[in-house]
């Protein structure tokens, strides 16, 4: 029961905090409405369109391939920490994780030829060309 109580006493003091903004806000806030405040709105301007519109799919191929690039920026970020301080892979070599600095290396360099590859496709098919 003691290792579980900070928990539970978390949860409650999560629950209380939401509740109590969210009954703070009805009291507190304005209850004005009209018409402009009931218009639909979106990134600044007047929806123009229905809302159910179909998106081209050159929309969702750009939307992708930037998650797909984002993501694998992400994977070299903890690499370039570790590679920044000796101590990083230094360590790992030490303690027999990895056999040598040399292979951490052109394991990223195969992984950025890889992203490169990709982005060269992607290129080449034509993703990036917004028509």
């Amino acid at each position: 029961m003691d290792a579980i109580l900070p928990v539970l006493l978390f949860v409650a003091i999560a629950a209380a905090v939401s509740v109590g903004l969210l009954v703070f806000a009805q009291l507190v806030g304005p209850r004005r409405s009209g018409a402009v405040k009931e218009m639909p709105y979106e990134s600044g301007m007047d929806p123009v369109h229905d809302t159910r519109r179909r998106f081209d799919v050159r929309f969702h191929l750009v939307a992708i391939t930037f998650l797909v690039f984002d993501v694998e920026l992400l994977f070299l970020y903890p690499w370039a920490v570790a590679s920044r301080s000796r101590a990083g892979i230094d360590a790992a070599v030490a303690d027999g994780l990895v056999s040598s600095r040399g292979l951490v290396f052109m394991g990223a360099m195969a992984f950025i030829a890889l992203v490169i590859v990709g982005f060269a496709y992607d290129w080449r098919k034509g993703v990036f060309r917004w028509r």
